[in-house]
């Protein structure tokens, strides 16, 4: 992890650099910073607000999304407090997903304002000039580029490479007997985006590398060494669209790829590194987000409070009461029992990267958290749309019997408690602004 701190030092480089040319949100504030008054409201606190099922259903905005977003927009289209749009959407471009919700929401957005599932993957820079291979739909090569990936292979290359491969559709099967066509190279890790649009052909050739060792001309190894590194964006079990019930996310993907390789091989499937809500490497990195923006508009630091509104249980909430008991235990970082609770809290270490490597991370001055809190909203517009009225206490709310978490993060009652239960995202807005007593002017 040696490299994260360049890393950092040149992405905050890049975003200051970005609001000197740019005319959005972030990027045309040099003026305003240089006249700014002793009487605007000074935010104390960051948004983070994740978007399908809390501000949009597909590509149709959620009525309540305006009205809040006239809340927290001036009249010059500047934002009154600091706000990341954090999805686990992982089938474009920050830009692009930054322009989708400027359409919609009739806001400007920049890329600087969003966080995608994948993009924690700027910072696992020892796979970034080794040969994967990316799983998923939309310009998948251009993401990971994008991401820092200089040697990317897709699902459909290998399979024109491999026509003898993919043999479930029978309407796709190679009508003669094929050879490998040209020289295919060797697969050292596989990067999987979010979910695919034929899962059959994924599932099947994503297997085959991992048994061959990335070798495809190779027959399946006895798997007596670890397979090749495996790195895993969206864990979302289900997410909400125009449909009237939840539809498959990436996470029900993840769930038939590690029971298909479990079933072959008498082994479970290992994670180099699982991110996405609710992963600590998202919440971390929409943080830094958060505090250039602020950093930007000159307002007063530190940002000691994030707030996390969602409509999934077990990714926006989990993730943001896993955080917010980070943020609690660091202050006692030296006690161990700080790392106990949360490996337990995960049910496993492979779901992020190890506590040497979170500490290295952190050492630099902007990864270095400052927050206090991370404080977690659930919203009825989404995944979580209960029939009946939202209860007032949010001690009698949500105890789920099935859980939809994925599997190396270990069920916790306590985890998926929000910290408070509204009924869309603009009464979210108004329940922050009354806590934070945050007046507009």
């Amino acid at each position: 992890m040696s490299g994260l701190l360049p890393f950092y030092r040149g992405l905050y480089a890049l975003s200051n650099r970005q609001a000197r040319r740019k005319t959005g949100i972030v990027g045309s504030l040099c003026g305003f910073c240089g006249t700014q008054s002793n009487s605007k409201p000074q935010p104390r606190f960051g948004l983070l607000f994740d978007i399908d099922g809390v501000l949009v259903r597909g590509r149709m905005p959620i009525p309540a999304a305006k009205k809040a977003f006239e809340k927290l927009v001036d009249p010059q289209g500047q934002f009154v407090v600091p706000v990341v749009f954090v999805t686990n959407a992982g089938n474009c471009l920050r830009q692009t997903k930054a322009d989708q919700l400027s359409h919609i929401l009739g806001v400007p957005i920049t890329e600087d304002q969003v966080v995608m599932s994948h993009s924690p993957l700027r910072m696992f820079k020892k796979f970034h000039n080794k040969c994967v291979l990316v799983s998923g739909q939309g310009p998948v090569l251009e993401i990971a580029s994008n991401v820092g990936f200089k040697n990317v292979v897709s699902i459909d290359m290998l399979r024109e490479s491999h026509p003898l491969l993919d043999m479930v559709d029978h309407n796709r099967r190679p009508k003669l007997p094929a050879s490998p066509v040209g020289t295919f190279p060797k697969v050292e890790a596989v990067i999987l985006f979010g979910e695919p649009i034929r899962w059959e052909t994924n599932l099947q050739l994503i297997i085959d590398v991992l048994l061959t060792q990335g070798n495809l001309t190779n027959a399946y190894q006895n798997q007596k060494i670890p397979h090749l590194p495996l790195l895993a964006c969206n864990m979302d079990l289900m997410w909400m669209a125009e449909a009237h019930s939840p539809r498959f996310g990436h996470g029900t993907f993840l769930v038939c790829l590690e029971n298909i390789y479990k079933k072959i091989t008498g082994k479970d499937l290992k994670y180099e590194a699982l991110m996405g809500k609710p992963s600590e490497l998202t919440y971390q990195f929409s943080e830094y987000l958060i505090r250039s923006q602020a950093m930007q508009r000159q307002w007063k630091l530190p940002i000691t409070s994030l707030y996390a509104i969602g409509d999934n249980l077990m990714t926006d909430i989990y993730g943001a009461n896993l955080y917010n008991r980070y943020l609690e235990e660091r202050a006692a970082r030296k006690n161990p029992k700080a790392i106990a609770k949360r490996v337990t809290a995960t049910g496993s270490t492979t779901a992020m990267p190890q506590e040497e490597e979170i500490d290295n991370l952190w050492e630099s001055e902007l990864a270095l958290p400052s927050a206090n809190s991370c404080k977690s909203i659930l919203v009825c517009t989404g995944v979580y749309n209960p029939n009946a009225e939202v209860p007032s206490d949010a001690n009698h709310c949500i105890k789920e019997t099935v859980f939809h978490g994925h599997r190396d993060f270990r069920f916790d009652p306590a985890l998926v408690e929000p910290g408070h239960i509204v009924q869309d995202v603009a009464e979210a807005v108004d329940l922050i602004f009354e806590q934070e007593k945050f007046v507009r002017q």
